[in-house]
């Protein structure tokens, strides 16, 4: 069952991987606030601490803005940043993480802040809607705080400006037997070694496409997993066309270098224009088919192969998390991998006054390009809401933001799924997991009742309407119904309480 990088899976029996458990413990910061918000309204609300919310958080306190900091997780870091958590006793949870040092620089400076009474960080807060308050000039965000015993309660921040850095989950592709138990997203095996120290398998098979899957597998090899294989759909070939980009990009090309070579070390095999096609087993996933692929991702006849395995890492690249932002109603544009993100100006602004994003939001584009749109979006807020002057270096946070998102336009041509895909599925695929809704009945709804989009999908076959609304299904329902990805606004952005909603104002209700 694919998981994305929010929600790592524990199916089947995790692993527990050598050499990464040490007797020390991380030094922890103070525990961040929960469960309680700031009456007063704040200059800046910040939803997501991964490296954009991190990066402007720290940023926007540098220049006198008094910052709230919302976050679902515990700690900061989000999905790049995972660590362990603190009764696991990781001495060294950098051997886990490129380019550790840029985390815990800004989580010492958050701490500093958050110290000083700059920046309140409210952790384990999942924010559900934001909403303008016309009256005061103020924007309201609603949350679901949990406490330390699972418990839940309401929460509500008032801010001048919000930022959104809610960050991206994975693309799934479905294919016959992915809900098997074994099977999980590449970001979730990827979570589940950051924060739980443990391993999916002990041979795993890492497959999709982009980048991150080379990621994946350096880590689970150097973890003490079998990767017999990394299964690339596309052929990094494909950069060629971007050169440019590639050279303006050294540390990329180190990045790709460094993770080539824990493969190598490794001897993981790795297979360009194949894909996954099917997985087999009973209680949980034994085996994987491998198919060589066409160049529009069509398997070839007579390619097939067959890998034995006890887990399967699976993803197809990131999909920006817009649920917040398209229901504030805020531009979109189609990117070149087909997926959504948000239009933004060159100060980072959305088309909505007074809401900002930064990182995957606006294309996905890695941690290194998050951090610079962070700190340059929050030095457009300063200036913005106080006049304070642009800090000295943001001409060349201006220029490095332009080459990383070249190359993240590279990155999204190279990797773009072929719509040759959806010849891995025969009418009993599961396509909606939630809803148990197969690959046949979305075709009926497409050839015998007219649907021409997902929206119309939906509605005849409740495909996206289960609990995860679409975020796992939704690209591949998209394709299925013959057009591109859908912009779906929605008033919420995570389940609530009928009580929390009941207990809206009468002019939010």
């Amino acid at each position: 069952m694919p998981t994305s990088p929010a929600e790592p899976s524990e199916l089947g029996e995790p692993v527990e991987p050598s050499g990464l458990s040490e007797s020390s413990p991380i030094p922890e910061p103070s525990a961040p606030s929960t469960l309680c918000a700031p009456s007063a309204p704040c200059d800046l609300a910040v939803v997501g601490a991964g490296p954009a919310g991190l990066a402007a958080a720290v940023s926007a306190a540098d220049l006198g803005l008094s910052v709230t900091l919302l976050d679902a997780g515990e700690r900061p870091g989000g999905q790049f940043y995972r660590h362990p958590a603190p009764g696991l006793r990781a001495a060294r949870p950098e051997a886990l993480h490129h380019d550790w040092q840029a985390f815990a620089t800004r989580a010492t400076r958050l701490e500093a802040h958050r110290r000083a009474g700059r920046v309140t960080h409210l952790a384990s807060h999942h924010v559900w809607t934001v909403v303008r308050d016309a009256a005061r000039g103020e924007w309201l965000l609603h949350a679901v705080a949990s406490g330390p015993g699972g418990e839940e309660a309401p929460a509500l921040v008032r801010a001048r400006a919000v930022l959104l850095a809610t960050g991206a989950y994975e693309r799934q592709l479905p294919f016959p037997g992915w809900t098997l138990p074994g099977v999980v997203g590449a970001g979730g095996a990827q979570a589940m070694l950051k924060a739980g120290l443990v391993l999916p398998g002990r041979r795993v098979v890492v497959a999709g496409s982009g980048p991150l899957l080379l990621a994946v597998a350096a880590s689970l090899a150097a973890a003490g997993a079998a990767v017999p294989a990394v299964v690339e759909a596309s052929s990094y070939t494909s950069y060629a066309t971007r050169l440019p980009a590639l050279v303006r990009n050294p540390g990329k090309l180190g990045e790709g270098a460094l993770y080539g070579g824990g493969l190598l070390r490794h001897r993981v095999r790795l297979l360009t224009r194949h894909a996954v096609t099917a997985a087999h087993g009973t209680d949980r996933v034994e085996a994987v088919t491998v198919s060589r692929l066409d160049r529009d991702w069509r398997p070839v006849p007579g390619s097939e192969r067959r890998v034995p395995c006890d887990a399967l890492a699976v993803g197809h690249g990131l999909v920006p998390q817009l649920e917040l932002a398209t229901g504030l109603g805020c531009a979109t544009r189609r990117t070149a991998d087909d997926t959504l993100a948000l239009e933004l100006d060159p100060a980072q602004r959305t088309s909505v006054p007074g809401i900002w994003a930064a990182g995957e939001t606006g294309g996905i584009g890695g941690a290194q390009l998050a951090l610079a749109e962070g700190e340059l979006a929050a030095a457009a807020i300063a200036y913005e809401l106080k006049g304070v002057p642009r800090p000295a270096g943001t001409a060349a946070l201006v220029r490095r933001r332009a080459r990383l998102r070249r190359f993240a336009e590279a990155m999204a041509v190279a990797h773009r799924p072929g719509d040759g895909w959806t010849g891995w599925l025969d009418d009993a695929t599961l396509v909606c997991r939630c809803e148990e809704v197969p690959a046949g009945r979305i075709k009926e709804a497409v050839a015998e009742f007219g649907a021409k989009d997902a929206r119309t999908v939906k509605l005849l076959t409740r495909a996206g309407m289960g609990w995860c609304q679409g975020r796992m299904c939704g690209q591949a329902v998209a394709c299925l119904a013959g057009g591109g990805p859908g912009e779906d606004r929605r008033p919420l952005s995570c389940p609530v309480e009928l009580g929390q909603l009941a207990g809206l104002p009468p002019s939010e209700g």
